[in-house]
């Protein structure tokens, strides 16, 4: 989650964009937070070609939306965590209900977990404790882990390394320069991109896209967070990840449908068949 408040200046949403020549997935979105209700994000979705939808939880409370959201509709999967910025005094209990909310068959993914060094709202010794003991639960329950980094790459590298990766990693919204994304292509770490991707001051991410395997592709919104261009400045959803996807086959140099294809293959590798 950016929770920079990036893309949320105006309360009006962009106009649906053309619909993608094959259907993909939002692979991290916050429902609870998009201001539409949930079923109208999934129609308008499923209108730009965005047919399926992990939503994220950051705290219990979210967590416990995403199981629900997931529960009640067909095209949504859960992940639920406690988001670093969260973790300031992290319990046990805490982390246990994590785990428990994990074993519903709806939820595909530990996160969103790791470590955040931009913002101080939590000390870095809960914030890897509590990156550990997701990583633990990733395992245990063989869930894909959603990882969140920010200012933090050495380090969660790091983490994930000491610990033993389980055997899916998203790092969502990816954040690293082009050697990182040559670490988590050694590694096999799926790469998720946002709308981020197509901002002017964003070529180093341009350069990462260009240096990740296509089949170690995802994409996202984050919504609300991070419109792309060229609607950055407005609230962000799900239906409009086809002008990110679009930028990302430009910046790539694939052809539209080809990527598509290949996000949706990764997407129901790293999260399971729909």
């Amino acid at each position: 989650m950016s929770r920079d408040g990036d893309g949320q200046s105006s309360r009006s949403f962009p106009p649906l964009p053309e619909r993608l020549p094959v259907d993909v997935f939002d692979s991290h979105c916050h429902l609870d937070i998009v201001d539409t209700p949930v079923q109208e994000q999934l129609r308008s979705a499923k209108a730009a070609g965005v047919t399926r939808i992990v939503t994220i939880g950051c705290d219990l409370p979210s967590s416990r939306f995403a199981v629900d959201a997931a529960a009640e509709f067909d095209d949504v999967y859960a992940a639920v965590a406690i988001h670093p910025n969260e973790t300031s005094g992290i319990s046990d209990a805490v982390l246990e209900d994590v785990a428990r909310l994990a074993a519903h068959w709806k939820v595909r993914a530990i996160g969103e977990t790791g470590l955040d060094y931009y913002r101080d709202w939590a000390p870095k010794d809960d914030q890897h404790r509590s990156f550990r003991a997701h990583i633990e639960i990733a395992k245990r329950t063989g869930k894909a882990l959603v990882v969140h980094d920010r200012d933090a790459h050495d380090d969660v590298l790091r983490v994930l390394e000491e610990e033993g990766a389980p055997g899916t990693v998203v790092f969502h919204c990816y954040s690293g320069d082009a050697r990182m994304a040559e670490i988590c292509a050694e590694r096999g770490y799926l790469m998720s991109f946002a709308g981020n991707v197509t901002f002017k001051n964003a070529e180093p991410l341009r350069e990462a896209l260009k240096a990740a395997p296509l089949d170690l592709v995802l994409v996202e919104t984050d919504a609300p967070f991070l419109t792309p261009l060229p609607h950055r400045g407005k609230p962000n959803a799900s239906y409009l990840i086809p002008h990110t996807v679009r930028a990302m086959a430009e910046y790539k140099g694939v052809d539209l449908a080809e990527l598509c294809t290949a996000i949706a293959a990764n997407g129901e590798r790293a999260f399971g068949p729909w």
